[in-house]
């Protein structure tokens, strides 16, 4: 070892020491705050040319550090904020339905059941998706399925706006949207395991996720404005918009990041990673408890806020479009659930806070439905409560089964978890519109329920499976 110095940058409040070594400057760089936002160390190798250190390779890369001759400094990640938008717009759509369920249900003459099943439509075709492209992102990379499936979400999130005008439509082409939908979530959370390390990607997941729940508040305000005005034809038309805007900003961003496949290796195997591995089955697990009960609420939260509404003497496209802004401000909670708890998480650790979350949204969601005679604000401040505590567990389910599961059989654990839980998410919404009807039997078809609590009771069945998984995950 020929030379050592220590250099302090007052800006990042971060320290390094420069070791030169067989000719070559070895940066070691150490956070003194010790900041989970930023790596904790990260190596460098730098040769010297006209008395300025030049970088040569990264031993670990951060998209946020660099590091030249003034000095280290951190930049803001516009490639994550690139990714995120993209996802905002991509996910407009897929509030669409659930938006102008209420009124559908009186224009079309459905029943409960039969308006459950064309959201449980969009879900078996969204988990049919995510499970075969999930899958085949270990083979492939997962790049080119979540490029050409936002393409595709553009083009059938349009032919649904366009063509979907009574039930039989509807179901085909919402359908259509979750497949096309279906390989841009996993294939999401992969490309960000690539370029995130373990300190980070609970805050990079949660973002993601978080981004999802904006792109459904977006949906859910531009519903409160078009139903009132144009009904559910100009709902569709604007909301299917948002697609089409995210593959853009997809391609621009995504354009120049290199993701390669990862090559499976015959010493493991997807047995041994995934099936046999107990804290990976765990989640998977509570993963599917968690998505049953999420995918519920979502589908039917706007129908219940409808009814509240309309008990209390609000007419019809008003107390959807009201409906529809109360319920974008779930999903702000929600929103601001998946960043804080994916960065909490890496804080106080993954088992500890699902365990927290899906204990209180189990409870919410045995009361959420026999607040519909309650005062209004306590019906709202229920419902916040329960659109926080239902999604912010996802990134941290996500990030945690990104760290247990060794990479080449990440798309695989993935395609699994897909399977199960939005399988089950799938089902949800059509037994709990059959438990509505059947709890309802004078109000089948009508749109105007008076008694909610047996069918939000099924979805917290479920909330006691994700926290025992929870429990179980925190022991192992």
């Amino acid at each position: 070892m020929e030379s050592a110095e220590v250099v302090s940058n007052p800006e990042t409040a971060i320290f390094f020491s420069r070791k030169a070594v067989h000719g070559k400057w070895v940066v070691l760089i150490f956070d003194r705050r010790s900041d989970p936002s930023l790596l904790s160390r990260l190596e460098m190798c730098f040769v010297e040319a006209d008395g300025r250190a030049e970088p040569k390779k990264r031993a670990v890369d951060d998209p946020r550090i660099f590091l030249d001759a003034t000095g280290l400094h951190v930049k803001f990640d516009w490639w994550l904020t690139g990714i995120c938008s993209s996802r905002v717009f991509s996910q407009i759509v897929a509030m669409t339905y659930a938006a102008a369920l209420p009124v559908l249900q009186q224009e079309w003459a459905m029943s409960a059941a039969a308006a459950g099943s064309i959201a449980s439509a969009f879900q078996i075709g969204y988990t049919v998706s995510l499970f075969v492209f999930s899958i085949v992102a270990d083979r492939v990379g997962p790049k080119p399925i979540y490029l050409g499936s936002m393409s595709a979400s553009a083009f059938f999130s349009l032919a649904f706006a366009f063509f979907a005008r009574n039930y039989l439509s509807a179901v085909i082409l919402y359908s259509l949207v979750g497949v096309s939908l279906g390989g841009t979530y996993t294939t999401g959370l992969m490309i960000l395991a690539v370029r995130y390390p373990v300190k980070r990607r609970g805050m990079a997941t949660g973002l993601f996720i978080a981004s999802t729940s904006l792109g459904y508040v977006l949906s859910l305000a531009l519903s409160g404005i078009a139903l009132p005005l144009g009904g559910y034809r100009l709902s569709f038309m604007l909301t299917c918009l948002g697609p089409f805007v995210g593959s853009i900003l997809t391609w621009l961003t995504l354009s120049r990041t290199a993701i390669a496949p990862v090559r499976l290796t015959e010493q493991r195997g997807f047995r041994r990673d995934v099936l046999a591995n107990e804290p990976a089955m765990l989640l998977i697990g509570g993963y599917a408890f968690h998505t049953w009960e999420l995918l519920g609420m979502w589908a039917w939260a706007p129908a219940f806020l409808f009814s509240c509404l309309a008990s209390r003497g609000t007419g019809g496209l008003d107390a959807a479009g009201i409906g529809a802004y109360l319920t974008a401000a779930f999903h702000l909670a929600g929103l601001f659930a998946s960043f804080s708890m994916g960065s909490l998480s890496d804080h106080l650790g993954r088992a500890r806070v699902i365990l927290v979350l899906s204990g209180i949204s189990t409870l919410c969601s045995f009361v959420f439905g026999w607040t519909i005679a309650w005062p209004f604000s306590l019906v709202i401040l229920v419902g916040l409560l329960y659109a926080f505590s239902s999604l912010g567990d996802s990134p941290v389910l996500s990030a945690a089964l990104t760290e247990v599961v060794p990479t080449p059989y990440l798309g695989a654990a993935f395609g699994l978890r897909s399977l199960l839980g939005f399988g089950a998410g799938s089902i949800s919404p059509l037994v709990f519109g059959a438990v509505l009807d059947w709890t309802n039997p004078l109000s089948s078809g009508s749109g105007q329920y008076h008694i909610w609590g047996w069918a939000f009771t099924v979805l917290g069945l479920a909330g006691f499976g994700a926290v025992w998984s929870a429990y179980r995950l925190g022991k192992t």
